[in-house]
Formats: C-alpha cells, structure tokens, sequence
C-alpha cells in the first residue's frame, strides 16, 4: 500500500488504481492488435518478406563493377556441380579472385554443401531460377514469379541464410516484371558483355582468344564462365590462364554494382 493511504481512504485509492490499470491495459491491447497488423500490412506491401531481405535496389540490368578503376566482374553460372564447382573455387583461391555464382535452384536444394563453400570462400549468390528456361521472358508473370522467388528460396536455405543478392534471367530473358520482382526482393539484374562461349565446343585457345577479344571492347566489364551443365575442364584451364593474365594487364576483381 502506498504511503500516505489508509483506512477507508486506501481501499478507495487501490480500487480506483486498479480500474485506471484495467482501462490503459485494454486501451494497448486494442492498440497493439492495429498497430500490428499495419506493420504486417507495410511489410506485404512493399513485396518483401518479413525477414532476411534487404532493401529493393535497382531493376536495371548491371554490368559494371563496385570496385573503382580498371575492374572486372567474374559470373559462374548453371551450378553448384560437385564436380566442377570445387575445381573452380580453387582455381579463383589459387589467385584471389571472388566471383558472383549464378545457381539453379534445384542444383543448390540438392548440393546445399557446395552452396555453403561458395559463401565460406567469399563469393556472392545469385539466383538463376528454377529451371533455367531461356524463353521465360515469354511466359506469364505467374510462371516467371515461380521460377525467381522459388530458386531465391532454395539457395538462401542451401546457404543457411545467406541473401541471394543478384538475379540473372537465363539467356538473358529478362522482362520489365521480372527485374522489378528480383530488385523488390533486393535482388540486382545482371547481365554480362564478355561472354567466354566456354559452353560451346572448342579447346582452351578459343575461350582464351574469345575473352582477350571481348575485353579489349569500352565497358567491357562482367565476364560469363559456367561450372554447370556439362564437362567444364575446359572454363577450369581456361580461368587458371586468364586470371593471372588479367591481373597483368592491371585488371582488379569487384562484384557488380548493387
């Protein structure tokens, strides 16, 4: 009982206090079950999930590098493969370069082990949808929101929670609707303008060729390799020559613009 209450006089007071208790008590209650669902509300808004992503960033298609001056971007896409993923993070530890990994969906649920060395080593995620369909950009919106937020899904879980920072349309099969769903989710479009054709037949000398030639071109600055989607000895030698030769040329390795 507080002091300076008694009698008669306490018992008023306590009884009053706790009617004023009752009424602010159910007054925030009220408060706090509007409140809520307004933040609730703002977060399905703006298109982003409650937790885990960052801010939206820009929706047009990236090339250029985060890094200041003559600098590259290294992309490696279609994997994880376990093969030739680990072969590729040794070559890029062999001469500390990072990389953006462009990854199917599916491929990171079913190899989440290669998914975590990729974040271990220091190299960015990027999502390359479900089944990396080169005429998504003429399917509906329904199909190309499928194929993005269900690969964003799995190669966070495969990373244990690492935010997939970039999207990559394959083929390049962007759409206006799909670089804005991706750069919602904090997911930067990126491209490509040095394509190293190392999908395609031909030994080491042509990819090596073939990337020289690209580079020597104004702007020429996120170049495509692949670890997916079959034999790749040949991105494998091909990276174990290039790199060095780069650096020699006075190029740096940064990660696209966000």
């Amino acid at each position: 009982m507080a002091r300076g209450f008694g009698g008669q006089r306490g018992i008023i007071g306590v009884t009053a206090a706790a009617v004023v208790s009752v009424v602010v008590a159910g007054a925030l209650a009220f408060s706090n079950a509007g409140g809520g669902s307004t933040a609730e509300a703002d977060d399905a808004g703006s298109g982003q999930k409650a937790k885990g992503v960052s801010a939206p960033v820009s929706s047009s298609i990236v090339h250029s590098s985060d890094r200041p001056g003559r600098s590259l971007n290294i992309t490696i896409d279609d994997g994880p493969d376990p093969v030739w993923t680990p072969k590729v993070l040794d070559v890029l530890k062999k001469h500390n370069v990072k990389a953006v990994f462009c990854m199917i969906g599916p491929r990171a649920e079913e190899y989440p082990d290669l998914v975590k060395k990729v974040v271990a080593a220091g190299h960015k995620l990027c999502d390359h949808t479900i089944s990396h369909d080169t005429t998504m950009d003429k399917k509906p919106e329904s199909y190309q929101s499928k194929e993005i937020l269900d690969a964003e899904k799995m190669i966070e879980k495969a990373s244990g929670g690492t935010q997939v920072e970039y999207y990559r349309a394959p083929g390049g099969a962007f759409t206006p609707y799909s670089r804005k769903l991706a750069a919602d989710r904090g997911m930067r479009p990126l491209g490509w303008n040095v394509d190293s054709k190392d999908f395609e037949g031909g030994n080491v000398e042509r990819i090596e060729s073939t990337v020289r030639t690209e580079l020597n071109q104004p702007h020429h600055t996120t170049l495509l390799f692949h670890d997916g989607g079959g034999n790749r000895s040949r991105t494998v030698e091909s990276l174990d020559r290039l790199l060095p030769w780069m650096q020699n040329q006075g190029y740096g390795f940064g990660f696209p613009q966000r």
